[in-house]
């Protein structure tokens, strides 16, 4: 694993998600308010982009038939998905949000 910086911590507003290119990955970076969690940018139900769906404190919503994620754990929390999806380690190291990704 490796960490890569990806984009200032003040360019993600509370309640939402950037999707970062890391590591030959989409990464999904969700800022809760409480801190940043990094998923796969992809719902385990039909390959939808997390980073589009609502994000309501630790759960993100597919935008395109409403499964939702603990961005945490990756657990899923509804149907139609019942796989996880990857997570990452994320810190933020001089103002900038870095995410742990294989090497």
């Amino acid at each position: 694993m490796s960490w890569v910086a990806t984009f200032p911590a003040e360019e993600v507003a509370p309640g939402t998600a950037r999707v970062v290119e890391a590591g030959g990955r989409r990464i999904a970076v969700c800022n809760t308010g409480d801190g940043f969690y990094a998923i796969d940018d992809v719902c385990t139900h039909d390959g939808g982009p997390l980073d589009q769906g609502r994000l309501n404190g630790h759960e993100i919503e597919c935008p395109r038939h409403g499964a939702r994620f603990d961005v945490v754990t990756g657990r899923a929390l509804c149907l139609p998905a019942v796989r996880p999806v990857r997570t990452y380690s994320v810190r933020v190291e001089g103002g900038l949000v870095e995410v742990d990704v294989p090497a």
